[in-house]
């Protein structure tokens, strides 16, 4: 198989892997709030309407985000703003790289501190950001910061801060509907506590009480599969655009080796960079459901095989 085949056959099995968990993951909120609402009310029409208003409020919450989470993001993590004087380099591969993937120059910062690492954050290419650390403008070659650039120009182009805003909001309707339904109960709420449930209702009530307590655990690890194919997809798409899977192979290996902990990380932004930044307090296997990135030895072999112009699997 050649190189161009193995990049475009990885990027569309990744596209198609996210689509079919995110559709997983509407229908599975969908179910589980109409269950909760006839739970509640014991009325189909009632139980429908109980799920508008939860998605109206959880969609509430995901626009603040999407409009001013990257100003958020970016005041965190202590990122300054450079221009093309503060360092040609790195500002030449943005460039480079945003003309390659047909997209708007993005904002460039730097965040002062030791660890080699790197993310994107922007609610669309008109109005993103890439962000990289003094570290790894300092222990990266010009084609291991091209193939990072690339990956981060990825997130941009497929648009990965939507998927992560549509997500969140899904898992912010998890949470908010089991948080009403466990709290409705105790406090009696509900048809069923004023006399009005049937049998239908009942069992609907057992079914949600164990949903209630589940579906918010079983959310978040559908958002952390979803963010895992992102990565492995934005890792196929920099090759797309650098040809030169080599690049990025060569900074992931730096990056896992180099023993600096990334002060400014927090587990709100873990998920943005282009490695797990809290990876070394999570590296047994049993916490690989949790993790935000998948194991970086997979990708980096993903890409190896890239490279010498064959795919194999990932176990992501």
């Amino acid at each position: 198989m050649t190189e161009p085949v193995s990049f475009y056959d990885r990027i569309e099995s990744n596209r198609r892997k996210s689509l079919l968990l995110l559709a997983g993951f509407i229908l599975f909120v969908v179910a589980f709030g109409y269950i909760v609402g006839y739970a509640w009310l014991g009325d189909p029409v009632g139980a429908i309407f109980g799920l508008v208003l939860a998605l109206v409020a959880g969609t509430v919450s995901g626009l603040a985000t999407y409009y001013a989470g990257d100003r958020v993001v970016l005041a965190a993590s202590r990122a300054r703003r450079i221009t093309h004087e503060d360092n040609p380099q790195l500002f030449n591969v943005v460039e480079e790289m945003s003309i390659a993937a047909g997209l708007p120059m993005p904002k460039v910062y730097i965040i002062e501190d030791e660890a080699p690492n790197a993310f994107a954050t922007g609610r669309d290419p008109e109005h993103a950001s890439i962000a990289v650390t003094s570290g790894l403008l300092r222990k990266l070659n010009r084609d291991e910061l091209q193939g990072v650039i690339a990956h981060e120009m990825a997130h941009v182009g497929n648009l990965d801060i939507r998927y992560a805003m549509l997500v969140g909001v899904l898992v912010g309707t998890v949470v908010l509907i089991s948080d009403f339904f466990l709290r409705s109960l105790w406090f009696g709420g509900g048809r069923t506590r004023r006399g009005g449930g049937n049998q239908l209702q009942l069992v609907m009530i057992l079914i949600a009480i164990a949903l209630a307590i589940l579906a918010p655990i079983f959310a978040r690890l559908l958002q952390l599969s979803i963010s895992r194919q992102r990565e492995y997809l934005a890792d196929a798409t920099a090759v797309k655009l650098t040809r030169n899977p080599k690049g990025l192979a060569d900074a992931l290996e730096k990056i896992s080796r180099d023993p600096k902990p990334l002060k400014v990380a927090n587990r709100a932004t873990a998920h943005l960079y282009i490695a797990n930044p809290l990876r070394k307090r999570e590296k047994r296997r049993s916490l690989a459901l949790f993790s935000t990135h998948p194991p970086i030895e997979d990708r980096i072999r993903i890409l190896r095989a890239m490279e010498a112009g064959g795919v194999p699997q990932s176990t992501g």
